[in-house]
């Protein structure tokens, strides 16, 4: 990964002496015609902080997206995509303003925070209903260049043998619906690709990745060794149905990603996985343990702009990490030394361990069985030389040096501070580096 990495703050002081900032405009107010930006000059790469997994009620969720983007947007955000199940927020739709306490207050907040001028309202027989403004009328509300930036985004839900496979699609330009597969690896398969077949198609930047993989125990580490179209999966979730740290019989999704890169790089010849973090966020007035609430887990990307393509690009070249609070402000690595910089907070303390997996390690699996003796349908365990420990440092620049017998590395750095609504209560932040392979 490239030096040179300035702060987000930096970055923000740049963009705002070359090109003229939007301000927020409150919907329903009159519009004043839009001011040519001038093309940005070449910038050097920035993080960009983003989540990309989030619902709205345009499908599960219980809020309007406008009023789920403007939390993001308030809260330092630089991106977000709304991933409805199988549907894009497109077209007219409406929903009962009525049905629950929950509903009727996120009505009544609505309409407090946009107006009556935008809020709008029917009544079909004796249920009064709202309507959901689709991605293209509210997304210019928000947007600003290099600021903040909507990404049209779908959550592909399905599954296999009722066990639960769901893939998001980012920056996708057509709703994808999902197909059957004739086991979980050609469920993931089919639908991962039919994401690429539309990039192809569109001639569009978007890639796809698999969510949640223990929700429900939908998808085993053995099933993602051998999926060439899969390049990232969700190793950390914020939304507390979905097992992220597994139990004593299934492998927490962080296992699970050791486990895939290890047989992919060591065994399969397959690519590098890369290891995604999201909200997954479906509630918004009840905040707490146990609540599905934004500001969980998120992926900060580096870039020179604040685009969708860059977004991407930023994704598909592993210059990312995720996070769940910790913020690092660079991520080098030389060929010989993996070097980090964290963002320190006062009176917290930083404890970062490197992992990795060498060449000559053990690859063969060790089934988990019942009591019967017969092997359980779970992730098998492995050596314990997979994802093994190498340093560990509490510096501000921690860092690695590469013996050159590594498959890859990866480094996790964790707080001494408590996450103000974690997944888990306990839960310290932390910030996970992509692998590197030397």
């Amino acid at each position: 990964m490239s030096s040179g990495t300035r702060s987000l703050s930096a970055v923000m002081l740049s963009v705002a002496a070359f090109a003229l900032a939007l301000s927020v405009r409150t919907p329903g107010e009159q519009q004043p015609e839009s001011p040519s930006v001038a093309p940005s000059p070449s910038v050097a790469p920035s993080y960009w902080k983003g989540n990309l997994h989030t619902h709205s009620l345009w499908s599960d969720g219980d809020d309007f997206p406008e009023m789920i983007t403007d939390w993001y947007k308030s809260h330092g955000y630089n991106f977000l995509g709304l991933t409805e199940h199988n549907v894009i927020a497109d077209g007219d739709k409406w929903s009962d303003a009525e049905t629950t306490p929950t509903r009727k207050l996120a009505v009544k907040k609505y309409v407090e925070r946009f107006g009556t001028r935008w809020a709008e309202f029917r009544t079909v027989g004796e249920k009064k209903q709202v309507r959901l403004k689709p991605l293209s009328e509210f997304r210019s509300h928000f947007e600003e260049p290099g600021k903040f930036l909507m990404i049209p985004s779908e959550e592909i839900t399905h599954s296999y043998a009722k066990r639960p496979i769901h893939m998001n699609g980012i920056n996708i330009r057509d709703v994808i619906k999902p197909l059957d597969g004739k086991d979980a690896i050609e469920t993931i398969t089919v639908n991962l690709r039919q994401v690429t077949d539309q990039r192809k198609k569109t001639g569009r930047a978007m890639i796809g990745f698999l969510n949640h993989p223990n929700f429900g125990w939908g998808v085993r580490a053995e099933e993602l060794l051998v999926v060439p179209e899969l390049g990232y999966f969700e190793i950390f979730n914020g939304h507390p149905g979905v097992r992220n740290y597994g139990d004593a019989t299934h492998a927490a999704c962080e296992r699970v990603w050791d486990i895939t890169n290890a047989l992919r790089l060591g065994k399969h010849g397959l690519g590098v996985v890369y290891g995604m973090a999201t909200d997954d966020a479906h509630g918004y007035h009840e905040f707490g343990v146990g609540k599905v609430n934004p500001g969980r887990g998120w992926v900060m990307v580096k870039s020179p702009h604040l685009t969708a393509e860059g977004v991407v690009r930023g994704l598909e070249s592993g210059d990312f990490y995720a996070t769940t609070g910790v913020l690092l402000d660079e991520v080098i690595c030389t060929g010989k030394e993996i070097r980090l910089a964290i963002r320190k907070e006062p009176g917290v303390s930083y404890k970062t361990q490197f992992f990795a997996t060498m060449n000559d390690v053990k690859l063969d699996p060790i089934p988990k069985l019942d009591k019967d003796g017969k092997p359980l349908a779970v992730t098998a365990d492995y050596s314990a030389d997979i994802g093994k420990l190498v340093r560990e440092s509490t510096d501000a620049q921690p860092s690695y040096t590469l013996t050159g017998n590594e498959l890859y590395v990866r480094a996790k750095v964790t707080s001494s501070k408590l996450h103000p609504n974690p997944y888990e209560k306990g839960d310290f932040e932390v910030a996970w580096t992509q692998p590197i392979l030397p």
